[in-house]
Formats: structure tokens, C-alpha cells, sequence
């Protein structure tokens, strides 16, 4: 069974497992203080990829995009455990019943889908490379949009120094990666720390 050959009924169930991801709290709020939802996280990675398209253009940005939308579906699972406290255990878990739910959707989707996440986990290629330094660099941007109160004492180091090591590669994300720790250090000087 391919694309052409999903039913309205398998496209709504698909639907409605990835709606879980609008009520699955991430560890980061919003810049009101707003708990953070999962799908708010992957479509700002998207939209991310969009506006990079033309920085990028050897890239294949549609696969870019299509690797954000689909990349933290497992949390619809687990629920979101921030990196810095998800362990191999989580993660083999989060991987695993994501793989059961992608093996019953439609032939053409269960296939592009398991593509796509083979080559997210290689990290391998250029697409996926980007994909990974966008997700961490988001991450990066929304705890600076959040109130600092909102931030656990780690994180004070950890927005210094997460992501450097993933964006050397390119000249541009390295440039955003120093703004983004200009941001981090003027809100830590501001907000009183």
C-alpha cells in the first residue's frame, strides 16, 4: 500500500497520535513563562529550515523539513525527557515504540518514515547533520526567549557551551551559534545572575 492508497480513516489516525505532541510538555516555556509544547518545538525547527533554504541551497531542504516535523513523534510515547537528563534506557524505549507505531502505518509512509529516521540516527549527511544543529539551536533560542527564572542551575553553563561542538562544520550556524551565546549572556547580565 502505497501514498495513494491511504485511506482518510489511516490519515486521521495518524493525525491523532501526532496530536499528542500539542499536550506534551517540554522542559522549556515560552517567552510568558508558558509551558512548551512538543509540536510548538518541531515547528519552530521547521520553520527554521524553511528560512535557511537559500543559506543552504546545495541541501535538500524538503528533506530538512520533513526530518523536524517527524523528528521528536516518539515523544507522543514517552513524553518529552530533556537531554540532559534522558538516558541510553530512554532513548532505546522512545526508539523502539516508535518503531512498532511507524511498522503499522501505510506501506509508502512506513517506508519514507524509516529512511528518514535511519539517516537522522546516522547523522551522516548533510541533511541530517543540519537537521540535528537546528533542533539543539532551538532549544538554545527558546531558553533565551524564557523567563530566567524558568531556567534549573545547570543550564546557566549549559546554554554557554551546548551545540558549539555540532555546528563547526558551518561558517554560518557557528555565526549563529556566538549570536545566540551573546543573547544567553546579556539575559544572565540583565535578569540578575
Amino acid at each position: 500500500m502505497g501514498y495513494d492508497d491511504m485511506t482518510a480513516r489511516e490519515f486521521l489516525d495518524i493525525l491523532h497520535v501526532a496530536e499528542r505532541l500539542k499536550d506534551t510538555i517540554r522542559h522549556c516555556t515560552t517567552s510568558q513563562g508558558r509551558p512548551e509544547s512538543v509540536a510548538e518545538h518541531s515547528w519552530r525547527i521547521s520553520l527554521m529550515a524553511f528560512l535557511l533554504r537559500e543559506e543552504f541551497p546545495e541541501f535538500d531542504m524538503d528533506k530538512v523539513t520533513d526530518m523536524c516535523l517527524i523528528h521528536d513523534l516518539g515523544e507522543c510515547f514517552t513524553g518529552d525527557i530533556p537531554v540532559f537528563l534522558k538516558t541510553s534506557s530512554d532513548s532505546q524505549t522512545e526508539d523502539d515504540l516508535l518503531d512498532a507505531w511507524v511498522r503499522t502505518l501505510p506501506e509508502g509512509i512506513c517506508a519514507r518514515m524509516t529512511a528518514l529516521y535511519e539517516e537522522m540516527n546516522a547523522l551522516a549527511t548533510p541533511e541530517a547533520k543540519l537537521y540535528k544543529c537546528l533542533d539543539r539551536l532551538e532549544a538554545l533560542i527558546s531558553h533565551n526567549e524564557s523567563p530566567l527564572s524558568t531556567w534549573t542551575p545547570h543550564e546557566y553553563e549549559l546554554n554557554k557551551t551546548y551545540a558549539f561542538d555540532s555546528v563547526g562544520w558551518s561558517e554560518w550556524l557557528t555565526a549563529l551559534r556566538q549570536e545566540i551565546l551573546k543573547d544567553t549572556l546579556e539575559k544572565i547580565e540583565r535578569e540578575g545572575v
